[in-house]
């Protein structure tokens, strides 16, 4: 303190070292400061933590870095999604990852529940939820509901009450915690639009979201009316239908990767770009992802299909369909339109080709960079989508081969949505710099020497 006032009296007195000290100040800055625009760029760069740069390059931390790009790039017009600082960035950056990961959890319980048979156990929905049964005489009565519906008859009758608490519990569990998702997401962003963090735009796109979100509700108790009801012949068994099978999970996919985007966006507004040859490569590979995107996301539905007709228990053989190639029967259904949605062996035929589509259209995204000048994140990522393609491929011909157990079935769906994931943050980490940024990036990338 008495250091303080001494510098300060000093100050007072003397105009002449002021000036002199603050243009020993300005001078000293302009060359050892970041501005604005290369903090940016090293916060963006930081944050997606390349550990392959080149030698020679010198990267601050980012927990240095962020406020100063965050700050940099309101000043330069960019157009951010949430307002009043790094703080409140960081907040609802938190809030959306968290409501994304919440959502991938729901569609990894979603998967064990079907595989366990646990889907049709309850028999009636409120929209609310209500209480599990509490007492034997309750449990007595969710039971004699469960003996009603085709299911039992057909492919459960004898089971114990033991049996039908575990099943029960399942669709239970699942059922409640697509509400806890509702009430998590609802609290948090009724407190930041009272704070005013969130900008309008982003309040309209996460209100669509939360919307789409307590559909999904519907959506999934349509299905489970579905598989309620009587089949049509006396030898085919209950199940949901495939079609609101495929509406259900796809929605749950629409929500998570409208989660993860717009996170990804709150938390960096610009991509990863350093100079504008980097940039240039970039748009190039973009050209390239986006259809190698959309053949993922193909794959992804027609895997919901396969779920819906219980197709991955039949042709439990690889490479080959049984003894052939290709079943006769695969056209057997009128109109042709049919075969692709219900049929067994086209649905199942038509998987095998997508998935085969898949690992060799990453594969060939992967070799295009080895030609291309890009950031070395980007590279990097590229490596990994390709390697969780390889994975993922090799997690659905286990799953065949071994007559779909609940480990590998759920690892296998859960394995679908992270190769959509990589996709997503590949995509999001290509698409074009905002002008302003543009303006500040050198031809070539920089190295210290």
């Amino acid at each position: 303190m008495f250091q303080s006032r001494v510098v300060a009296s000093i100050l007072k007195r003397n105009k002449a070292i002021i000036n002199s000290l603050t243009s020993n100040l300005k001078g000293t800055c302009s060359s050892r400061c970041f501005t604005p625009s290369s903090a940016n760029a090293v916060a963006r760069t930081s944050f997606y933590g390349f550990r392959s740069l080149p030698k020679g390059h010198h990267v601050p931390s980012f927990r240095n870095m962020s406020t100063v790009a965050s700050v940099g790039t309101e000043k330069q017009g960019l157009k951010m999604l949430v307002t009043a600082g790094p703080r409140a960035q960081k907040m609802v950056g938190i809030w959306l990852f968290g409501s994304a990961a919440w959502v991938f959890s729901m569609v990894v319980l979603g998967g064990v529940t079907r595989l366990t048979r646990s889907g049709l156990s309850m028999t009636d929905w409120k929209f609310a939820g209500n209480l599990p049964p509490l007492s034997d005489e309750e449990w007595q009565q969710e039971f004699e509901k469960y003996k009603q519906s085709p299911e039992y008859k057909r492919v459960n009758k004898g089971m114990s009450i033991e049996e039908f608490k575990f099943i029960y519990w399942m669709e239970y569990a699942h059922r409640m915690w697509g509400r806890a998702l509702g009430v998590m997401f609802a609290l948090p962003f009724s407190y930041f639009l009272r704070k005013g963090y969130i900008t309008m735009r982003l309040g309209l796109r996460l209100s669509a979201l939360f919307a789409l979100g307590a559909g999904q509700g519907l959506i999934g108790w349509w299905m489970v009316k579905s598989g309620l009801e009587e089949p049509a012949s006396e030898y085919v068994e209950p199940r949901v239908s495939p079609y609101r099978l495929a509406a259900h999970l796809t929605s749950a996919f629409v929500i998570y990767s409208g989660l993860f985007w717009t996170a990804l966006s709150v938390v960096m507004p610009e991509p990863p770009a350093e100079s504008l040859a980097w940039v240039q490569g970039a748009a190039k590979l973009k050209r390239l992802a986006i259809p190698v995107s959309l053949i993922v996301g193909i794959t992804a539905l027609s895997g919901a299909f396969v779920a819906g007709n219980d197709a991955g228990r039949a042709y439990n053989t690889f490479p080959k369909m049984g003894d052939v190639w290709v079943p006769d029967n695969i056209f057997e259904l009128k109109p042709t339109i049919r075969n692709f949605f219900e049929n067994t062996s086209m649905v199942q035929l038509d998987h095998r080709i997508l998935a085969t589509t898949t690992l060799i259209s990453i594969c060939g995204l992967w070799w295009s960079t080895k030609k291309l000048d890009i950031h070395p994140a980007i590279r990097t990522l590229v490596g990994a989508t390709f390697g969780m393609a390889a994975l993922q491929v090799t997690l659905g011909v286990s799953t065949l081969l071994s007559y779909v157990p609940v480990s590998l079935g759920t690892a296998h769906q859960a394995g679908a949505l992270t190769l959509l994931t990589l996709m997503l943050l590949l995509n999001h980490t290509v698409r074009r710099p905002s002008m302003s940024l543009l303006k500040t990036l050198p031809q070539v990338t920089k190295t210290a020497w």
